[in-house]
Order: structure tokens, then C-alpha cells, then sequence
């Protein structure tokens, strides 16, 4: 049985389309950014900020960030290293299973969590003003439309 919502499938698939173009614009904007005026990766920069948000009692494991971070567990296992070699985050055996690791900033990882947290912030405010404008203005942003747009505007 299909659902299909008061508009039809078709539009179901036009706000999925919708969401996941904002999604990948916002992303490319902050990676840009991050990489630019701090040399940290989108990924990168999300492992800091979530264990930015966590108290010295918590103990966060890799499987716990593997739950908010939009990244394979292999990926970010690679991605904890190269964090870990930079100094900005530890690892430590979980002392109530051993079999666990739990990651936590460092003085190291702290700072560049603050130096970078304005740009990211700066970005998704422009990113979501500029989706804003974008639905405002009635604009749809499928592949169509942005062959369109880019006919129109010479390139």
C-alpha cells in the first residue's frame, strides 16, 4: 500500500529531493569553510562539537558517537586516529568493559573546537537564510531547475 500524502507521490519525492539538495549545499558550504579557516573536515569538526557538548562525568564511546555522527564505524575509527594524532582527542579503555573505548577532547581539541565553532555557525546562518530566500521566492532545486537556472544565467 502506498502512502502517498494529500499531494501525491510525486510531491513526496519533490520535498525529498528538496531537503537532500539543501542538505548537500549546507554540507559542501560548511566543509569548504571548516577546511579553509580551520583544516578540519565537516566530520571532523562534528566528533568535537559533539564531545564539546559532554561533562567530565560522561564518558562517551566511539559506538555513542557512531550514533550521531553521519559516518560509517569504520570511517570514523580512521577519522578518531587522525584526530587523535593531531592531539585533539584521546582514547581510553572503557574501564567498565574492556572491550569499549571511550574518546574525550583535549586542551588541544578544545581550542580548536572554539576557534572553529563561529565559522560553522556563520555558514549555517547564511546557508539557512539563503534556503529561506530559496523557498520564499518558490524556487524547487532539482536537477531540472538548476539546469535551468544555469542556462539563464550563461554558464
Amino acid at each position: 500500500m502506498e502512502t502517498t500524502g494529500a499531494r501525491g507521490p510525486q510531491s513526496l519525492v519533490d520535498q525529498w529531493r528538496e531537503l537532500t539538495a539543501r542538505r548537500v549545499r549546507i554540507w559542501n558550504a560548511l566543509e569548504q569553510a571548516l577546511e579553509e579557516q580551520h583544516g578540519l573536515s565537516c566530520h571532523e569538526f562534528e566528533v568535537l562539537d559533539q564531545l564539546s557538548e559532554c561533562t567530565e562525568e560522561m564518558k562517551p564511546r566511539v559506538q555513542d558517537i557512531a550514533d550521531v555522527v553521519p559516518i560509517t564505524q569504520s570511517a570514523l575509527s580512521r577519522l578518531i586516529g587522525r584526530l587523535e594524532k593531531q592531539g585533539l582527542i584521546e582514547r581510553k579503555l572503557c574501564e567498565v568493559d574492556r572491550r569499549g573505548i571511550n574518546v574525550y577532547l583535549t586542551d588541544a581539541g578544545r581550542a580548536r573546537h572554539a576557534e572553529a565553532r563561529p565559522t560553522y555557525c556563520e555558514v549555517l546562518a547564511q546557508q539557512f537564510a539563503s534556503c529561506a530566500a530559496a523557498e520564499a521566492a518558490g524556487l524547487t532545486l532539482g536537477l531540472g531547475e538548476l539546469f535551468e537556472a544555469r542556462k539563464s544565467a550563461g554558464d
